[in-house]
């Protein structure tokens, strides 16, 4: 089967609502166990919660496609004769939508633009991802950005870095779950045990091992068929 790509004509004029989750797509790519990768949980000081992921080295994906695939998450792939949305192929079973909620003045995406992410881990009604999440900094370096919490950010962190490596891209991540803050730090044993316990931390670091392994099934045909470039 073959790969074709297709961007987005027009952008979404509204903001999406969730109405529940749409049927795993049915794609032939195995995803990536637990086991592939490393990754564990810490305590921070102020009791904010880490979770970790040292993936194993994605193959074929330099740090370049990397940072392009963040600033290009809306548009569709061609996959087998049916078009896919691309951010449910990059995880077929729990993504269910991505768009851009505000780009920088010339249109492009960096620092300062906000993205709007609908996912659920595991397939889990429980474990509902739907945030707008502030981009703070994406190069080839790697990516962070600041998912809202009851429409605020500073209480949740995700940090990326990105250095390539023979035959492919060593990718760690992690999730810090928490305020910084020395005002906001009382709220966080709450924010730990409700508003994202443990077990949706477990689920959020299967969620992104799986992801992260699928960039070797389908980013470096896309980058290469959408950028002319071959890395």
């Amino acid at each position: 089967m073959s790969l074709a790509f297709e961007t987005a004509d027009d952008p979404i004029a509204c903001p999406p609502v969730y109405t529940g989750l749409p049927a795993a797509l049915d794609l032939p790519f195995a995803l990536k166990p637990v086991s592939s990768a490393d990754s564990g949980v810490e305590i921070l000081p102020g009791g904010r919660v880490k979770y970790w992921i040292r993936h194993d080295v994605v193959r074929g994906v330099t740090p370049r496609m990397l940072d392009w695939w963040f600033r290009n998450l809306e548009g569709d792939i061609v996959f087998g004769g049916r078009r896919y949305n691309r951010y449910r192929f990059w995880h077929p079973g729990d993504h269910v939508h991505a768009s851009y909620a505000k780009r920088l003045p010339d249109g492009s995406i960096g620092p300062g633009a906000r993205i709007r992410l609908i996912e659920v881990l595991g397939r889990n009604p429980r474990f509902l991802v739907d945030t707008v999440t502030h981009i703070e900094r994406l190069d080839e370096g790697g990516y962070i950005h600041k998912p809202e919490f009851h429409g605020r950010t500073g209480v949740a962190r995700m940090e990326y870095s990105f250095a390539r490596v023979p035959g492919g891209t060593l990718y760690e991540n992690c999730l810090i779950v928490g305020a910084q803050s020395p005002w906001l730090r009382p709220i966080n044993p709450l924010v730990a045990r409700f508003g994202f316990p443990r077990e949706q931390g477990a689920a959020w670091l299967r969620h992104n091992i799986e992801e992260v392994g699928m960039f070797e099934n389908f980013l470096p045909a896309l980058y290469r068929q959408e950028t002319g470039r071959a890395e």
